[in-house]
Parts: C-alpha cells; sequence; structure tokens
C-alpha cells in the first residue's frame, strides 16, 4: 500500500547556497503575487496561460530564469488551486504573501533526474540550484520515492528542508487486544487516563510570557526595519521557537507513552477552534496542542496495529456518573473538581470520571465495528 510520508531536516547552506534561497524566496512570491493580481483583473487560468504568461516575465526581468524553474511552476500550480477553491466557495481568497513572513517555497524531484537526492550517511541533501547541502536529522528513514522538497527559512534565521516520500510501509497487523484506556483532554490536567494516571500541562508559554511582552514593548519602540528592530524581532522568533519545540517535544512523548502500554484507546473528538473563543483561556489551549495529540495518537495507533476511536463532541462525559450512568446536567461548572452522582452517591475526580464515560462509549464503538 502506497503511503506518503515526511520528514524535517535542519540545513546549513554556505554563503553562496543562501543568497541562491533567499533570491527563490523572493522571485516565488514575487510570481505568486503577480499571478494573483493578474487573475484578480483577467479571471481563472489555466497553467498553461500562466506559464505563457511566465515567458513574457522572463524576457522583461532575466533573472527569474536563474533561479529553480521548478519551484516556479510549484508556486504556480498552488496559486491555480488555492484560486479555484475560491471560486467554488471552498476557502477564502487568497491573500498577497509578504517579505516580513515565514520564507518558504517548494520543488518537485523530478523522475529519472533525481533532482533531489538525500544522503543521510555523509548527511547532505542535493537540492536544484543550490547542489549539496549540509544537514542534521534522522539517522534512517523509511526507503521510498523524494516526492517533493520545502525549503524553510524561519524568523530565527535558521534553515529547514521537508521532503514528501511515497513509500510502501507495512504496519504491523493489528493486535489482539487486552488493555483499553479512555482520555479526558484538559488544560488543568493536560490528560487524565481512566485508570486514574494523568500528564501534566507544561503550560510552555506562561514560561515565557513576561520575556516576550517586554521584548514585544521593546520592538513597538524601536524604527521598524533598523538594525536592533531586527534584532528583538529575532529574539521574540527564539522564544516563539522554543515553546513550539517543547510543545511537540512534550506531545511525543506522551503519546509514545500511550501507545506503548494500551491496544484501545479512546479520547474526545474536540473543535478547537470554537474553544478559543474564550479569551481567558485560549492561548492555554493552543499551549495544550490538543489537535496534535489527537493526530498522532492516530498515526502511531495505526502504525502499530492499535486501535483508536474518538467519541462526539457533545458526548456528555462529564455529566454521566460511570458508576450507575445517572446523568446530572447540573454538573457543568468547571471549578467542580470532585463528581458527585446524586442517585447512587459516588464521589470521584471529575476528570477520572469522564474519562471512563470516554472508554466505554470506545469499548461500544470498538465492538460495532468489529461485528
Amino acid at each position: 500500500m502506497k503511503n506518503y510520508k515526511s520528514y524535517k531536516f535542519r540545513i546549513y547552506p554556505n554563503k553562496q547556497q543562501e543568497n541562491q534561497i533567499n533570491k527563490t524566496y523572493n522571485y516565488t512570491r514575487y510570481i505568486y503575487n503577480y499571478y494573483l493580481e493578474y487573475q484578480k483583473q483577467k479571471g481563472p487560468q489555466t497553467i498553461h496561460q500562466l506559464c505563457t504568461n511566465l515567458k513574457y516575465l522572463q524576457q522583461i526581468n532575466p533573472q527569474l530564469k536563474q533561479i529553480d524553474q521548478h519551484a516556479i511552476t510549484y508556486t504556480i500550480n498552488s496559486l491555480i488551486k488555492s484560486y479555484k477553491k475560491y471560486q467554488n466557495k471552498q476557502s477564502l481568497q487568497p491573500k498577497y504573501k509578504n517579505k516580513n513572513e515565514k520564507q518558504t517555497y517548494t520543488t518537485y524531484n523530478i523522475k529519472n533526474q533525481n533532482t533531489i537526492e538525500l544522503d543521510l550517511i555523509n548527511k547532505r541533501i542535493k537540492l536544484p540550484t543550490l547542489g549539496l547541502v549540509k544537514l542534521k536529522g534522522y539517522k534512517k528513514i523509511a526507503p521510498g520515492k523524494i516526492i517533493n522538497a520545502t525549503i524553510t527559512k524561519e524568523l530565527t534565521n535558521k534553515y529547514y528542508v521537508s521532503i514528501l516520500t511515497q513509500t510502501n510501509i507495512q504496519y504491523q497487523k493489528k493486535v489482539i487486544p487486552t488493555t483499553i484506556v479512555g482520555i479526558d483532554l484538559g488544560i488543568r490536567k493536560l490528560i487524565t487516563t481512566s485508570d486514574g494516571n494523568y500528564y501534566s500541562n507544561q503550560k510552555s508559554i506562561k514560561k515565557y510570557e513576561n520575556k516576550i511582552k517586554e521584548l514585544q514593548q521593546k520592538l513597538s519602540n524601536q524604527q521598524p526595519d533598523s538594525q536592533n528592530y531586527n534584532k528583538t524581532k529575532q529574539k521574540i522568533a527564539l522564544l516563539y521557537s522554543r515553546i513550539k519545540n517543547t510543545r511537540k517535544h512534550n506531545a511525543y512523548n506522551i503519546v509514545n507513552d500511550i501507545v506503548k502500554n494500551y491496544d484501545i484507546i479512546v479520547s474526545e473528538k474536540l473543535k478547537v477552534k470554537q474553544m478559543t473563543h474564550n479569551n481567558t483561556i485560549s492561548k492555554y489551549i493552543m499551549d495544550a496542542r490538543f489537535s496534535t495529540i489527537c493526530t498522532l495518537l492516530k498515526n502511531k495507533s495505526q502504525q502499530y496495529g492499535k486501535y483508536y476511536y474518538q467519541i462526539n463532541t457533545y458526548y456528555p462525559s462529564s455529566q454521566i456518573c460511570s458508576r450507575c450512568g445517572n446523568r446530572n446536567e447540573k454538573i457543568k461548572n468547571l471549578n467542580n473538581k470532585i463528581y458527585i452522582c446524586n442517585k447512587c452517591g459516588l464521589e470521584i475526580d471529575r476528570d477520572i470520571n469522564a474519562s471512563i464515560n470516554i472508554m466505554f462509549e470506545g469499548l461500544k464503538q470498538h465492538y460495532k465495528i468489529k461485528k
């Protein structure tokens, strides 16, 4: 079975390669913005029409011929798809790209030409117009064909490449389940399991919040695009990079531990965008990375032959007694940490009670599917 898998590496281009990367960023952004305006004036265009017009642009600006032509083709294709979705009312209108945003471009690997080659033994990658670039990252990846590569320059001035590969991954056969767990996702406790364990929310944003505020205040008083302004901007970007990496590391550790110890895993299906409308807790919801955790649980479970289920978003797991099944709709206040059943008198931690209900609801799904 063909599967697609991506791998991200840190790359270390030399000065000449950096200049070429920056030049490619600038011109692919120019192409994108130019043809976005072009389509606004003349309506949707085909790839053939825009590529024909590209020859005219290259005559006006010969430097366009000096950058990766596959990156230009990918940019045009990407814009056409985005504009088509907008025309079909499937997405918002594409926006113009800004030079102050994260800089990125994607290039194809041409069949039988191997324009992109990865060498993990010597720790380098061959990229169009760049040649061999040093890299750091995975020591081993699943064998497969490289489809494309996305080169990114972060605001921290670090360079990365993400390669998309087509692989014939053989997932493990489904295990005969002997263990099951329900998990309740929250802010106070990131994950509470049905057997009473929990994983704490590190609240990475809280650790750097004051420092970020201080730097942002400093930035607002500096002259835009000045040397000091750019230095402060980079310091802020570095702090956000640390927060991002801490969140990612925490999510991977939690998911690996859960998938290792349980055969059937059940969680809630949360609508994170709706939850972030509450400004008081929105930053902590984003910090928790609920969506990332659920996606990782799904992928890891598939990889190791485990079962992963998500229950309905509106299932009232916090209101139902996990012992007798009685529902108490009055228990909606999040400040109540203990669930007390008004029928059988059960007193239990609110989050553990919810995770037990989630577990039983997932078990119903499991046996329904098995039938």
